[in-house]
């Protein structure tokens, strides 16, 4: 078995979809099957390595190289030729469909980038990244199943002319937190913990908070992640002059994500898009609500509104600020809310997104028929030309 993403959690900008590749490579492997990671290099790692699970990690080309390298990985035979491919397909795809038509292939989504690329890419790489996304890889795989991480992501693909009938949705886990006495800081606290990347929206965090900071002499921010955007996030603190009450934490471990979890008051999720938000039941396993805005993906059911955090209107700083104060203010509100985002998170398990998955597996590999792809000379259609 043959898992495509473009990083890993060890890369600077991992973040929650490598999360979920690897949770599920790692239970795939417990399960039985003989599985390789095809992913990125990036400064410091390893070409190729042995996670504890067994599955293989092979690494080739940088941002946009992997791509290319992925698909020569595989024609060149420096991997076993897979019985099956899972592409993860993060705005660009893989397009696996062309350099391995004959093998069962899955499209993993967690969400369309429709937003997100004129925010990361020059206006032309923007235009032509949204055109691989929304016409060419749907119709290269027009004959594939799709998984993505939630309802509000199928709807998307479904948008883009996927038939329903072939997505299936298989939510992220979560992790129980290890027992821990870590209480509430004394001081309001609210916490920003992702990937530094702009789509994140880490300077609207940075307003929230300095809005509320005559109301809250002594609230703190905490900023925890890393990535390419960490920079200007430092020059916003510094030209705002509020570094006195926003921490930037960097990389934290598990140890520290839980404990920065467990005493913050709010946890905030600026972004613009997310598949689902991971963050989010992670910070509900300790209780702790978030806040997050509409229209912005998956975060309308990780987050159900107005029992374990709360959707301010779409790209409405104040809105997304006043119901921020809210939480801070109401202790019984905060605390209804982070008790029935803890019970909310507890129904997300990896052991079931895994299960998922190794049912489709099962599924293909003994009958591809679903997998064969539609006849045709393989030209593009006119719909289709840029």
């Amino acid at each position: 078995m043959l898992i495509l993403n473009w990083r890993d959690t060890g890369h600077p900008d991992g973040g929650g979809s490598e999360v979920y590749a690897e949770r599920i490579a790692d239970g795939l492997a417990h399960r039985g099957h003989r599985v390789t990671l095809l992913t990125a290099r990036y400064a410091g790692s390893a070409a190729a390595e042995t996670r504890p699970s067994g599955v293989e990690v092979r690494r080739a080309g940088g941002r946009l190289g992997v791509y290319p390298r992925a698909a020569l990985t595989v024609l060149l035979r420096k991997v076993a030729r897979p019985d099956l491919i899972i592409e993860t397909q993060n705005g660009f795809p893989f397009l696996a469909a062309l350099w391995a038509p004959r093998v069962p292939h899955v499209v993993l989504v967690h969400h369309v980038h429709r937003e997100q690329w004129p925010v990361v890419f020059p206006a032309p790489v923007a235009r032509l990244g949204w055109w691989l996304e929304s016409r060419l890889a749907p119709w290269l795989n027009r004959s594939r199943p799709y998984v993505t991480v939630s309802d509000v992501s199928r709807d998307e693909l479904v948008e883009l002319g996927i038939a329903a009938d072939r997505i299936r949705v298989v939510h992220n886990g979560v992790i129980p937190p290890p027992p821990h006495d870590v209480p509430r800081t004394p001081h309001p606290q609210l916490l920003v913990l992702g990937r530094l990347v702009p789509h994140k929206r880490v300077e609207l965090a940075l307003e929230v908070a300095e809005r509320l900071r005559p109301e809250f002499p002594d609230l703190r921010l905490v900023v925890a992640g890393r990535g390419w955007w960490e920079d200007e996030l430092r020059g916003e603190i510094a030209s705002r002059g509020i570094g006195h009450f926003v921490q930037m934490a960097g990389f934290v471990s598990a140890q520290e994500r839980h404990r920065l979890y467990a005493g913050s008051w709010v946890s905030l999720v600026p972004s613009l898009k997310e598949g689902w938000g991971l963050v989010v039941v992670e910070a509900g396993l300790h209780e702790t609500p978030s806040v997050a805005f509409q229209g912005a993906g998956g975060v309308a059911e990780s987050i159900m509104d107005g029992l374990t955090g709360v959707l301010a209107r779409q790209d409405d700083v104040e809105h997304f600020t006043e119901l921020t104060r809210g939480l801070l203010r109401d202790v019984r509100a905060r605390e209804e809310m982070g008790a029935a985002a803890m019970a909310f998170a507890g129904r997300f398990t990896w052991a079931e997104a895994i299960a998922r998955f190794d049912e489709l597996v099962a599924e293909l590999t003994d009958d591809g028929s679903c997998l064969r792809p539609t006849s045709g000379s393989g030209r593009l259609p006119q719909r289709l030309v840029p």
